[in-house]
C-alpha cells in the first residue's frame, strides 16, 4: 500500500498548449512525464510504474519463447557498414566521435550487434534454433518529434532475433513470436489487429504488423468484415468491373487534339469521358544502391501508369524500384518522353525487359490490366490518345499492384466492403530471410557438414506505445477527457479515497480497507491528503486507476462506494465485502484478458 500524500504524482489542472494528442496531454496532466526536449522525456513514478508493469509483462510471455539479453546501445561504425547500414540509415541515426576519433553511433536497433554475436559463437545446426531478446532502450534522430510519445528520440523498445537452419525452422520462430505478441497485447488490456505490413529498412520478406485503432495514429489500415486487414502501404483489394469505352475508328491509338487540356479532370471534361476510362502518368528518377551502379546506373528512369481515378502508394513503388525516388525533372521527362508535362503516355517509351535489366522500368497498375480502349497522354504537347490498350500498344516491365486501395472497395479474401482508419503500431514482426547473416559472414555447418547460411527473423515492441494506445484507447471512450488503463498496467489498480480525513471513522475505515486490499494481493494507494472531495475524485480519474473506492457518508451504514472505470458502473458495497468483491473484480479482469491459447 502507498499513500498519495507521500508520493511524487505532479497532476496538471490544463494540458500544456503544445500537447496535441489525447495521451500527451493525459500522460502530462496526470504526472506520468515531463518533457526534457524536443522527442526526449523524463518518466515520473507513476509512468515509470506502469512502463515497469507492461516490460513485466512483455518479458513473462518472451521468456517462454527466447532468452534475454542486455546489449550496448553504443555501436562501432565497422559494425553498420558490416550490414550496408551505416549510410542506409542516413540522418535518422544518431553518431558520434570517440576522443580518439573513431566513429560510432547509439544503435536504432540490434540486428548487425545479435549477428556478430551470431557469427562469432554458433558452429553448428545442432545449437539452432536461437531466439534472443532484450528490452532496452534505443535512439532515433526523429526529425518531427511529436505526439507525446509516439513520436520520440529516444524509447523503450523489446527487440528479438531468431536464427535458425531453413526457411521452416524460421516459420516455426515467426508462428512463435506472433503468438507471444497476442499474449501481450491481449493481458495489457488492448484490442488490437494484426495486419499485413510492409518490412521497410529493415529488409525480408513476411512482415506483420500489430495495431490499435486510434485517431491518433499516424499508419492507415484497411480492414472489413471478413477479417481482411493490411496496412494502407500493403492493403489489396477487387475492383469493380469497368465497361470500357467503344472504340473509335479501326480501334487503334488515334490521335486527338486537346489544347490546354493537362489534368486527368480537364481530359475527361474535355473529351466528355470518366477518370476510370483514363491512364495517368507518374515519372520518377530512383536513385539505386551503389551495388547496383555497374548494371543499371546511378540514377534510374522510372514510369508508373495508373488508372486515372487512383492514387500512387510510394511504399509499394519503392520496393521495386529498389532506390529512393524523385520526380523527374522536366529535362529528365524531355529526355525519357521527349514530351512536356501533361501530356505524357505510355507509347514509344521504350521500357527495359526486366527490373533487373538497364533501361526505363515501366510498371503498369494491375488495375489496369486487361483493359482497352484508354485515354492517355501521346507524347506530344496538346495532344492525347484514344484506344490505348495495354500490352497490345505498349509493353511494360513488370505489371504490379501499386496503387492505393479506396474505401468501400471489396477486400480480396471475403469480398467485404473495406473501410480505412486511423492506427498506432505496437508491434511488427519481419522475416529477415539472409540479409544480415549473409553480409555479416555467419555460418554454422549443416547436417552434412557443409557451411550454410543461418536464416533471420526479426521482431519488435514499442513499450511506451502499447501504454499511449492504451490511453488512447480508453480516452476515446471517455470524450478525451478522461481514461482508465486496465488493471494489469495501471500505476495503481485501486485507489482509496477518503473523502474527509479530519473524521476519524472515515480515516479508520479508509485504512482498514486499504489494508485489506494490499493483504488480498492488490496493487493499492490510499488517498490520504487533506483536499477537497472532488478534487481528489477528478485526481484519481486523472491518473487512470481502474477502480476507486469512496470512504463517505455511507461508512454510517458500514457501506462504501466502488466506481468501476472500466464498466462505468458504481455501485455501494457493504464495508466487510469491499476488499473481497474489488480482489475478485480486477482478478475476473486479468483473468479475461489472458488469452485461451498457449505458446
Amino acid at each position: 500500500m502507498h499513500r498519495w500524500s507521500q508520493l511524487f504524482i505532479p497532476t496538471l489542472r490544463e494540458a500544456p498548449a503544445d500537447a496535441e494528442v489525447a495521451s500527451h496531454k493525459l500522460l502530462l496532466r496526470a504526472g506520468y512525464i515531463r518533457q526534457l526536449g524536443a522527442g526526449i522525456y523524463s518518466y515520473l513514478p507513476l509512468g515509470n510504474r506502469s512502463i515497469n508493469k507492461i516490460i513485466a509483462i512483455v518479458r513473462e510471455e518472451m521468456d517462454k519463447i527466447g532468452q534475454e539479453f542486455l546489449l550496448p546501445a553504443l555501436n562501432p561504425r565497422e559494425l553498420w557498414e558490416e550490414s550496408g547500414r551505416w549510410s542506409v540509415m542516413g540522418e535518422n541515426m544518431f553518431r558520434l566521435k570517440d576522443r580518439k576519433g573513431a566513429e560510432l553511433c547509439l544503435a536504432m536497433t540490434h540486428e548487425e550487434v545479435m549477428t556478430s554475436i551470431a557469427r562469432n559463437e554458433l558452429r553448428s545446426y545442432k545449437q539452432l534454433p536461437q531466439i534472443w531478446y532484450q528490452i532496452q532502450t534505443k535512439f532515433r534522430d526523429e526529425p518531427r518529434p511529436k505526439s507525446g510519445l509516439l513520436r520520440v528520440r529516444q524509447f523503450i523498445m523489446k527487440d528479438s532475433y531468431s536464427f535458425d537452419i531453413d526457411d521452416a525452422g524460421l516459420d516455426l520462430s515467426y508462428q512463435k513470436h506472433d503468438q507471444a505478441y497476442r499474449n501481450i497485447f491481449t493481458r495489457c488490456g488492448l484490442e488490437f489487429v494484426a495486419v499485413e505490413a510492409d518490412s521497410g529498412a529493415m529488409g525480408g520478406s513476411a512482415s506483420q504488423e500489430f495495431m490499435v485503432y486510434t485517431d491518433a495514429g499516424e499508419d492507415l489500415i484497411a480492414s472489413s468484415a471478413s477479417g481482411y486487414a493490411a496496412n494502407i502501404e500493403k492493403a489489396t483489394s477487387r475492383l469493380a468491373p469497368v465497361e470500357d469505352l467503344a472504340p473509335t475508328g479501326d480501334g487503334n491509338p488515334e490521335l486527338v487534339h486537346t489544347p490546354g487540356q493537362r489534368t486527368i479532370e480537364e481530359v475527361g471534361a474535355f473529351l466528355n469521358t470518366q477518370p476510370q476510362h483514363q491512364i495517368k502518368t507518374m515519372a520518377y528518377m530512383a536513385e539505386l544502391p551503389e551495388a547496383d551502379h555497374t548494371k543499371l546506373g546511378k540514377l534510374r528512369p522510372v514510369v508508373v501508369f495508373l488508372r486515372g481515378d487512383h492514387s500512387l502508394n510510394e511504399a509499394k513503388l519503392l520496393l521495386i524500384a529498389g532506390g529512393e525516388l524523385r520526380p523527374m525533372t522536366p529535362e529528365e521527362l524531355q529526355t525519357t518522353f521527349n514530351a512536356p508535362a501533361g501530356y505524357l503516355g505510355p507509347i514509344g517509351i521504350e521500357a527495359a525487359p526486366h527490373p533487373k535489366k538497364p533501361g526505363t522500368l515501366v510498371i503498369l497498375d494491375k488495375a489496369l490490366e486487361g483493359r482497352t480502349n484508354l485515354i492517355a497522354g501521346a507524347n506530344k504537347e496538346e495532344f492525347h490518345l484514344r484506344n490505348v490498350t495495354p500490352t497490345r500498344d505498349f509493353k511494360p516491365t513488370i505489371i504490379a499492384d501499386v496503387r492505393n486501395i479506396n474505401e468501400g472497395e471489396l477486400d480480396p479474401i471475403g469480398e467485404q466492403p473495406l473501410r480505412l482508419g486511423k492506427a498506432v503500431e505496437i508491434g511488427h514482426i519481419f522475416k529477415l530471410g539472409y540479409r544480415y547473416t549473409k553480409s555479416m559472414g555467419s555460418t554454422v555447418l549443416n547436417r552434412d557438414g557443409k557451411e550454410t547460411t543461418p536464416i533471420m527473423g526479426c521482431y519488435g515492441i514499442g513499450i511506451e506505445r502499447i501504454l499511449t494506445a492504451a490511453i488512447e484507447s480508453s480516452a476515446a471512450a471517455n470524450g478525451g477527457s478522461a481514461y482508465a488503463l486496465h488493471p494489469s498496467i495501471a500505476p495503481y489498480q485501486v485507489v482509496v479515497t477518503i473523502t474527509n480525513i479530519g473524521d476519524t471513522t472515515l480515516l479508520a475505515a479508509g485504512e482498514k480497507v486499504a489494508a485489506d486490499l494490499a493483504a488480498a494481493g492488490l496493487d493499492v494507494l490510499l488517498d490520504d491528503r487533506d483536499e477537497r472531495a472532488g478534487v481528489k475524485f477528478k485526481d484519481a480519474d486523472l491518473v487512470g486507476i481502474p477502480y476507486r473506492i469512496n470512504i463517505g457518508r455511507g461508512v454510517a451504514e458500514d457501506k462504501v462506494e466502488l466506481v468501476d472505470r472500466l464498466k462505468n458502473l458504481n455501485q455501494d458495497v457493504p464495508l466487510n465485502q469491499i476488499a473481497s468483491t474489488v480482489a475478485d473484480q480486477i482478478t475476473s479482469a486479468l483473468q479475461t484478458s489472458l488469452p485461451a491459447f498457449a505458446v
